[in-house]
């Protein structure tokens, strides 16, 4: 019951969260794009921040702004993007546009002086990926703030969950995404080749993100992927794909990803961390025995632990002879837990049990351009490169074309993007 509570609690206050007052200099942020995605992303957590105001809006046609800015209360409405990221007062912008889009609006704001939380992927390949995250605008003395929105890893369950891996034993890592087939609508710009759209780019960038961050390293080879496409004219497209990927050391980091899985699919976010067994000290264990211990690591609901997860924590532990390996006694712990703050966790850090991954991005996105020390945890603009270079190699390895580059890169230098 008390469980049943707290999920109660914890969502109601997450879907309308405390209000507290807004700094007199509070950051000012502006949206690129009336997107689905803004509200949770960003109004929503901005509530609860009293360092951010969502100050103004453009879309692509000013009535679509204007329904938008009236129905998420946003004061502000620019007739065009450029004019969004021309107002002066406008210290931050949100990029959730189409992935196509994503390095042209993503350049011109870094080169108007604003810093820019863009929606994952933040390019459609590595070399955008390039473009963007090596870009002298991030080069120069007080150079604005860009980060990729990779919500899930500001989590406090996602972190503590990271503390129980030993990385030097593990054997495999499986990571699940998957998405109900009328959740995304197969006719949209998310199966959009030219746009960048793409199951594995959009949904499956999280759990190939998953096990970069469980090995603590970048695959050195994407040894297997499969795919399922959808039929013309979206077939250069993937709904659904498995990958294997070989880490160094010889592990193994395996992505089921499925945005158009079957109807009676719930939203799956699933991730499973298989060690080797390693040797344990134990005293009782007669002369002649030894004693190994195999951990099995597995978060359930990884992308949105905040509504609800659950980590479980199973150890196998075996007695065997030393020679001749013959197994002696044999038997298994099981543990769980959950991880709603950071507190749960051990960790010294803010936050409360309602905020949901978005907010916890958001307040060490306003951290980073406060100058704050914040909790240490980040996507930087390194992680972010090799995020789509992993991406990258899934596709090749598929055989489907990698999504076009953006052209807006080679018209210029940012000298000329600043003018």
């Amino acid at each position: 019951m008390a469980s049943m509570l707290g999920f109660v609690r914890r969502n109601w206050h997450a879907s309308s969260p405390p209000t507290p007052p807004k700094a007199a200099n509070a950051l000012k942020f502006g949206i690129l794009g009336a997107a689905k995605i803004a509200p949770t992303a960003l109004i929503n957590p901005a509530k609860s921040h009293p360092d951010v105001v969502i100050q103004a809006i453009a879309a692509r046609d000013r009535e679509r702004a204007e329904a938008y800015a009236k129905k998420h209360n946003i004061p502000q409405i620019m007739n065009s993007y450029d004019d969004l990221l021309d107002d002066p007062s406008i210290d931050a912008v949100y990029v959730p546009l189409p992935a196509g889009l994503h390095l042209e609006w993503a350049l011109k704001a870094l080169a108007k002086g604003k810093h820019v939380l863009i929606e994952k992927p933040a390019t459609v390949n590595a070399v955008e990926a390039e473009a963007l995250f090596r870009s002298p605008l991030l080069q120069q003395d007080k150079a604005p703030i860009l980060l990729e929105a990779m919500h899930f890893h500001f989590q406090p369950a996602w972190q503590y969950f990271l503390s129980l891996v030993d990385r030097s034993n593990i054997q495999v890592v499986h990571a699940v995404a998957k998405l109900p087939s009328y959740v995304i609508p197969q006719d949209g710009n998310r199966f959009d080749y030219d746009l960048g759209g793409g199951n594995m780019l959009d949904l499956g960038t999280y759990p190939m993100y998953a096990l970069r961050q469980i090995m603590g390293a970048n695959p050195e080879e994407c040894t297997m992927c499969k795919t399922r496409v959808p039929p013309h004219p979206q077939q250069l497209c993937d709904e659904f794909a498995e990958a294997s990927f070989l880490f160094p050391g010889g592990r193994v980091g395996e992505a089921t990803m499925d945005m158009r899985a079957p109807v009676t699919t719930l939203p799956t976010f699933n991730v499973t961390v298989s060690h080797n067994e390693v040797k344990v000290k134990d005293p009782k264990i007669p002369e002649g025995q030894r004693k190994g211990m195999v951990r099995k690591l597995t978060l359930s609901n990884f992308l949105m632990s905040s509504f609800w997860h659950r980590i479980e924590i199973v150890d196998e532990y075996i007695v065997r002879e030393e020679k001749g390996g013959r197994v002696m006694k044999r038997w298994t712990t099981k543990e769980s837990k959950k991880i709603y703050t950071f507190k749960d966790a051990g960790m010294d850090q803010p936050g409360e049990a309602f905020w949901a991954s978005y907010r916890h991005q958001l307040e060490q996105f306003v951290n980073r351009i406060r100058g704050n020390n914040g909790s240490g945890f980040w996507v930087s603009n390194e992680d972010s490169l090799a995020q789509a270079k992993m991406i990258d190699m899934a596709y090749e390895k598929s055989g489907l074309p990698l999504r076009p580059t953006s052209n807006f890169r080679l018209k210029g230098t940012a000298r000329d993007l600043a003018h």
